[in-house]
């Protein structure tokens, strides 16, 4: 087929309408010539008929297709949703500036960096001309925009990668974009959010497109190490040397619904493995699951997500004498008549073992989350122990105590049977130890105290956890929070079986409710490996002195909560307000010590166990 141009207007001809070689067939040379030309105006006319019945034409720019669902848009409506399809709600990319626009408050950007430009190290042959020419399609001058700002009010540098860049692609200038702003950011002392959308490293610019993952990874640790946060909100798509360096860096790692995010492309993969890749598979969905990513924000909630995550961080390491403790249990939980302030001793005597191993165990006792509800506001849960997985057994973030920030960490059973076996019925896996202590080390950091509940028969029993190093994720827990320089309280609220419940329990201050237990093993196995008979777990739970009362006896906890004959969530008000006010106390007391004293005394008081 070949085209011939009429005016603006493009046909395509038959093949033979211009082949020479047809004129060539006909009796004489000016029959050919006269069919030629009949030809051709039999074609015009074809065209005027078509101009005669054409639409009216959408104009350019006012539609656009979904790559996703594949519908036409309107590109008012694609705005209008944060660069969101209407109909199936996929995300559309986002130029730097609109992002720019969307995040920040008002006037407050101002640009770091834009002298820097890509240049041509390698005089790779076109380069130079492909970068002219995105230049002038674009008017960007690099793949990343840097600079300062506030969101909220709150300070803060930002970086914000463009694909329509070369794809986001790293090289030379983009590197050296990033790690001066982290630099400058580490100098200033403020807070790094980078947003990537990168293809991974610029083939043009080779071995030194490379070297920007080192340096860029650099800068990152330094930022970290003087004590500053950095927060990576991982976009469509972050691939390549930009995932393998500082978009996977940060303290907080967002990532926008349905990201592609990965080292290796699909189809690279594809490729290499000869195999279809199953679907979902690198998306973001796919790395909160397997534990590298903290959360997944919508667009619509991104900057109020910031906003909290900045405050609570610029508000960590504030002296607990500053604060205002007021009482700040929610208005959901109901007053009771409770007024029992401390273990009477003589109702002590009323219960066996037996019955206090049942209450620890009881339906509609309340769980840690319950008890995250109800101490803590502005609660954000954050996932993952950046290695492997997300243990919905371990519930664990930052929130605000009085309005002081902490990091909380809870062991969580199920309030039905299905959550029941969506959280394996609170016994954690490895990931959910690994992920509790990367939120220990986190808070350190921040100078965040650490406040944790434990309810767990044990660790997960079972092939995986053996095979993903449970006794090493509990050893490695003991070891690391028994130095961790920030204050740590430990409240035992159902049950606290073996190793599985100690792993979230080296802490200065051991507490328990009234009813919970804490024993080396459950009374049923207890029995069964002594006295080879299961059935005897009531004369083994009073032979294992694994009761509060009992407990305080032997110095393993420093205090014991009172609580209702009956615990459940609508009578725990009175419970949550002594917590409270025991937190309350403690941290007060602890006022002036250092990160040093305060893991001495913990030391010590594990030390004379």
């Amino acid at each position: 087929m070949s085209s011939v141009q009429y005016g603006s207007d493009e046909i395509i001809l038959p093949q033979h309408a211009t082949d020479d070689s047809a004129a060539t067939t006909a009796s004489s040379e000016g029959e050919g010539i006269a069919d030629s030309a009949n030809l051709v105006k039999e074609n015009i006319g074809v065209q005027t008929a078509m101009k005669a019945e054409k639409k009216p034409e959408v104009p350019k720019g006012l539609v656009k297709m979904c790559p996703t669902c594949k519908n036409t848009v309107l590109a008012e409506d694609i705005r209008k949703g944060l660069y969101s399809c209407p109909k199936c709600h996929s995300y559309f990319r986002i130029p730097s500036h609109t992002r720019i626009r969307m995040i920040t408050d008002p006037g407050t950007f101002e640009e770091w960096g834009a002298d820097l430009r890509s240049a041509d190290p390698l005089e790779f042959p076109g380069y130079t001309e492909k970068i002219n020419a995105v230049e002038t399609k674009t008017g960007l001058t690099e793949s990343v925009i840097t600079g300062k700002a506030e969101i909220c009010g709150e300070p803060v540098c930002i970086g914000v990668c463009d694909a329509r860049f070369l794809m986001g692609s790293m090289g030379e200038a983009t590197g050296e974009r990033i790690a001066q702003m982290v630099e400058r950011a580490t100098e200033e002392k403020l807070p790094v959010v980078i947003f990537t959308c990168s293809g991974g490293a610029r083939m043009q610019e080779g071995i030194l497109s490379l070297m920007q993952m080192a340096k860029t990874a650099a800068a990152m640790k330094r930022h970290s190490d003087a004590g500053l946060l950095s927060i990576t909100v991982l976009t469509d798509p972050t691939t390549g040397g930009v995932t393998a360096s500082f978009a996977m860096l940060g303290d907080i790692i967002l990532a926008e619904p349905g990201a592609l995010i990965g080292f290796a492309g699909p189809r690279v993969i594809e490729q290499t493995i000869g195999q279809k890749l199953p679907k979902g598979f690198q998306s973001a969905e796919f790395l909160l699951e397997h534990g590298f990513v903290d959360r997944i924000v919508e667009r619509k909630e991104l900057k109020g997500v910031l906003y909290q995550l900045l405050s609570m961080h610029s508000d960590s390491g504030k002296r607990p004498s500053g604060l205002d403790w007021e009482n700040t249990v929610p208005d959901g939980f109901a007053v009771g008549a409770y007024e029992k302030q401390e273990t009477d001793a003589d109702d002590e005597k009323k219960q066996t073992a037996w019955d206090h191993v049942k209450h620890s165990r009881a339906k509609g006792r309340p769980l840690g989350q319950d008890y995250i509800q109800g101490l803590f506001t502005e609660f954000m849960e954050l996932h993952g122990d950046r290695n492997f997985g997300d243990d919905p057994a371990i519930i664990g973030g930052i929130g605000r105590f009085c309005g002081m920030p902490v990091t909380v960490i809870a062991q969580a059973k199920g309030h039905d049977t299905k959550e029941n076996m969506q959280r394996h019925f609170g016994m954690p896996l490895p990931e959910g130890y690994r992920k509790a202590l990367r939120l220990m080390k986190q808070a350190e950091k921040f100078h965040r105290p650490v406040i944790c509940f434990v309810d767990t028969p044990g660790a997960f029993c079972g092939t995986e956890a053996e095979e993903r190093g449970e006794g090493e994720a509990i050893a490695r827990n003991l070891y690391e929070m028994s130095s961790l320089k920030t204050p740590m309280i430990s409240i035992f609220v159902g049950e606290g079986g073996s190793g599985g419940a100690l792993a979230l329990a080296v802490a200065d201050q051991v507490w328990m409710l009234e009813n919970a237990i804490y024993s080396i093993l459950s009374p049923e196995g207890f029995a069964s490996i002594l006295w080879k008979d299961g059935k005897r777990a009531p004369e083994a739970s009073e032979a294992m002195k694994l009761t509060a009362g009992d407990l305080h006896t032997l110095g393993v906890v420093e205090r014991v909560i009172p609580e209702p004959d009956e615990l459940t969530v609508a009578s725990m008000r009175p419970v949550l307000e002594s917590i409270q006010e025991e937190i309350r106390k403690y941290l007060v007391s602890l006022d002036g010590l250092s990160g040093e004293e305060i893991c001495k005394r913990r030391y010590k008081r594990f030390r004379g166990l």
